[in-house]
Order: structure tokens, then C-alpha cells, then sequence
């Protein structure tokens, strides 16, 4: 987690739903929009800061699905693993926002190059150690994405506004 004494070089947003679906290419004059889906689980939302480094992605990945977030059928909290949950993972350059006046403002965002770069090793690294599961590979549980970079519509049913802010 982020210290007073430093800057914080990824913003996540964790979300336990029952179903989300994301478009992840939106429909033009020659084809239809695409969209991924989950059922229960996790929608992650991610954003890298400029500092951001290769070397914090084991680690955010080891939060994200080591925390206990989901509510088991007994009511117990665990996590998407011992769920077992689907999980998403949504692209989310406004979490870097900052006020200024009536506008915000995202200087302190990573390039897009180098975002592009960190959440594609995020979700690689994310689905190996989901792999490395069993009960969560046995379950048919799926691990979905956004687009980086595109704008994204996001349908999402929850039961109840438990959603947790993490920042590394």
C-alpha cells in the first residue's frame, strides 16, 4: 500500500459484482460492438502513474487476488481464488485525475506507451497466477479485459456499493 513518503505509482479500484459486461470495441459502419462478461467476482480498475515500473506489477497482482473481497455462500469473506470468481479488468486513466478549477487534469498519468506496456504484463501475470490455481481453473471461472486506451461502456450488478481503493 502507498506511504505519506512517496508517490503512489498504480491507483486500483476493486469491485465485487454478480455481472458485468464490458464493450471492448465499440460498433462502427461494419460491425457490431464487442463486449467481454463476467458473473461473479471482481472488476478491477487500473491506472500507472509516470514512475511506474515493471517491477510492481507481482505485487499488485499478489493483492488483487489474495484479498478478501467476495462474500462465500456461508457469508465468510474470501478471496477470488477460494471464491472461486470471474475476474475484469478495466483500463481506468480517470482514477490519475486531479481537479483544477472546474476541469481535471491527468499530467501525472503514465504515456500511453508505457501503460499499454505495465497493463498488459498485469494481465499476463494475473492469468498465470489464476492458472496456478486449481479450484479456481476447475471452476471454469475466466479472467476478461478492457481495451487500453479506448473509452469503454460497462454494465455492472452488484449487491451493494463494496468497492476498495488500493494504491501502490
Amino acid at each position: 500500500m502507498a506511504t505519506l513518503d512517496r508517490e503512489v505509482a498504480v491507483r486500483v479500484v476493486l469491485q465485487q459484482c454478480l455481472h458485468a459486461k464490458l464493450q471492448v470495441k465499440p460498433q462502427d459502419e461494419n460491425s457490431d460492438a464487442e463486449w467481454v462478461e463476467i458473473q461473479r467476482g471482481m472488476v478491477v480498475y487500473v491506472c500507472f502513474f509516470k514512475g511506474s515500473m515493471k517491477d510492481i506489477i507481482p505485487k499488485i497482482v499478489h493483492s488483487l487476488l489474495n484479498v478478501k473481497l467476495s462474500e462465500s455462500d456461508s457469508g465468510k469473506r474470501v478471496s477470488i481464488t477460494e471464491l472461486p470468481g470471474d475476474v475484469l479488468i478495466v483500463p481506468q486513466a480517470t482514477l490519475g485525475g486531479k481537479s483544477k478549477g472546474h476541469y481535471m487534469q491527468y499530467h501525472s498519468n503514465a504515456s500511453k506507451e508505457q501503460g499499454i506496456e505495465l497493463y498488459d504484463l498485469l494481465i499476463a501475470q494475473c492469468q498465470k497466477e489464476l492458472e496456478a490455481h486449481p479450484k479456481w481453473l476447475e471452476s471454469g471461472a475466466v479472467l476478461r479485459y478492457g481495451t487500453y486506451g479506448n473509452r469503454q461502456v460497462l454494465k455492472l450488478d452488484t449487491n451493494g456499493p463494496y468497492t476498495h481503493l488500493l494504491e501502490f
